[in-house]
């Protein structure tokens, strides 16, 4: 196309020429020729601008893996030799156009811990947390928005009482210690894979008046509790099926204990949620943020508020390593806690906040565009 420019251009500028005379023609053609062929590649050349496309989605993924260890010999002070090991992953992908965005977030943890006092391996750490969220700026600030989430975890978390006997019902001879086979026979189920899951959709507005807060209200919020073992069934509150509502004696299992096929799988909620996000980076080395979630359920004790509150610190040491700091706090009328003690005295557990807090260092990669 070039090429073809500038014969069109060389073209025209001959159009004005005289008529040349036959021997003189030749050398005088050749010769305006060359200066029009000059003139055409001394002129400035228009450069084609290359508009970027709009960029619409941020994504993100955060890995992480914890180790420690402690080893004792001959320590005066006493104590047990301990191995843990803990992973992470945040995962964000957020839309943004115009006034419509689209955020999305999955957050996985899973660890082990063994020590020497319980020769055994247990699970310290264990969470699938999935959130995401729809909105439409209705005003400044304020946005209508669409929100759902996931809440469970991936296997069995088990206590560990003292074992009183030997996994083969034997008493602990003189000079025995318990081992690994006897500390799991006394293990006591608490929950596990989808016992219990959360779930929820909530309809209602965001509210932006900072960068680094949001304060989501949802008057519109229905969702399920899933408690797929029957075995947990009754700690966590779930209804009787219709045909033993009005039952008088429920059907029990050989130890003694109300058998779980009797509950439901799923209870349904619908109620009101507020959700309060707090995200600030104080620098690229330091970040700060929290959560809280208070859910009311119009149709069951409206009054017993449920809350979950998660608070993370990030302190960045190097390009590959961080120190971390972990809070979750959780208190949830429905979820009966039994202690080892009263289990042990044959009492009911009761409604206890639940708390747990984690400091770890360790490797850490971020992938993002």
């Amino acid at each position: 196309m070039e090429k073809m420019g500038k014969l069109l251009m060389t073209f025209w500028l001959l159009l004005p020429l005289p008529v040349l005379s036959q021997e003189s023609g030749k050398t005088d053609a050749l010769k305006v020729l060359d200066e029009a062929a000059a003139a055409v590649e001394s002129a400035p050349r228009v450069e084609e601008t290359v508009v970027p496309k709009p960029k619409y989605w941020s994504n993100s993924l955060q890995t992480k893996l914890d180790f420690g260890q402690t080893s004792l010999t001959n320590w005066a002070a006493g104590g047990y030799n301990t191995l843990s090991l803990k992973t992470f992953i945040d995962a964000n992908a957020n839309y943004k156009k115009d006034k419509m965005f689209w955020n999305n977030r999955l957050q996985l943890d899973y660890g082990f811990l063994y020590s020497a006092d319980k020769p055994i391996l247990q699970k310290s750490d264990d969470r699938i947390y999935l959130e995401s969220k729809w909105g439409y700026q209705a005003k400044d600030e304020l946005y209508y928005s669409v929100n759902f989430s996931f809440r469970s975890q991936f296997t069995n978390t088990y206590d560990y009482p003292t074992p009183s006997k030997k996994a083969d019902g034997s008493a602990l001879g003189e000079g025995e210690e318990y081992v690994g086979a006897d500390w799991r026979a006394a293990s006591v189920l608490k929950s596990g894979f989808i016992s219990p899951a959360y779930t929820n959709l909530a309809l209602g507005l965001d509210y932006k008046p900072l960068k680094w807060l949001t304060v989501n209200l949802a008057p519109l919020t229905g969702g399920f509790v899933i408690v797929d073992n029957p075995e947990l069934r009754a700690s966590y509150s779930q209804p009787l099926k219709k045909e033993y509502e009005d039952v008088a004696d429920l059907p029990k299992l050989e130890d003694g204990t109300t058998d779980g096929n009797v509950y439901k799988t799923a209870k349904f909620e619908f109620g009101a949620q507020l959700k309060v996000d707090f995200k600030v980076n104080v620098n690229d080395n330091f970040a700060f943020s929290s959560q809280v979630v208070l859910f009311s359920d119009y149709l069951d004790k409206p009054q017993n508020v449920r809350v979950n509150w998660d608070t993370r610190i990030d302190w960045k040491l190097t390009k590959f390593f961080s120190f971390t700091i972990l809070t979750n706090l959780i208190y949830d009328d429905n979820v009966i806690i039994v202690t080892p003690e009263e289990k042990t005295a044959g009492l009911p557990g009761k409604q206890r906040i639940q708390f747990k807090e984690s400091l770890s260092f360790g490797f850490v990669y971020t992938f993002s565009r």
